[in-house]
């Protein structure tokens, strides 16, 4: 499994992508999140690839995308988490997040922080979380599509 920026070399394999109802309450598809990447560079497309295949999308936001949830410019938001309905259930986003400590250092060296944001309805992506070193700093606000856990950090980074 490896960890890679958006380019158009990948463009068929996001068409073949799935997200189902329940999981686009909580997210955008990656068509969507690609097309705001496109406009604005602080936001990066990450494809986490397996054997040639999507299995898991999100993308790493920093300096104006992370001044809702904290006073720290050195941090780095993720947004947009998915995994392909297809490939759920086979541990792709628990690796993937346990990844992406290594894949920040190494590609935005200046960061100190990785954070989120999470739909307080999503209980399968709280625990996952949880699970990859992310704790709930207690703060909440109510968003576009209800209220939010507004800070989980990355613990081990």
């Amino acid at each position: 499994m490896k960890l890679h920026f958006y380019d158009e070399s990948f463009k068929r394999v996001i068409y073949g992508y799935t997200l189902t109802k329940e999981q686009r309450r909580y997210t955008g598809t990656p068509e969507e999140c690609i097309k705001k990447s496109q406009v604005d560079p602080d936001r990066h497309s990450i494809l986490v690839m397996e054997k040639g295949e999507l299995v898991t999308f999100f993308v790493l936001h920093m300096n104006e995308g992370v001044k809702p949830y904290t006073n720290n410019e050195k941090s780095i938001l993720v947004r947009g988490f998915s995994t392909d309905f297809y490939h759920q259930g086979k541990g792709y986003a628990k690796q993937s997040l346990k990844l992406l400590p290594d894949f920040v250092r190494k590609k935005f060296p200046g960061v100190d922080e990785i954070i989120l944001a999470v739909n307080i309805q999503n209980l399968a992506a709280q625990s996952l979380y949880k699970k990859c070193g992310f704790q709930d700093e207690g703060v909440r606000r109510m968003g576009r599509k209800g209220e939010f856990i507004i800070k989980m950090t990355e613990a081990y980074f």
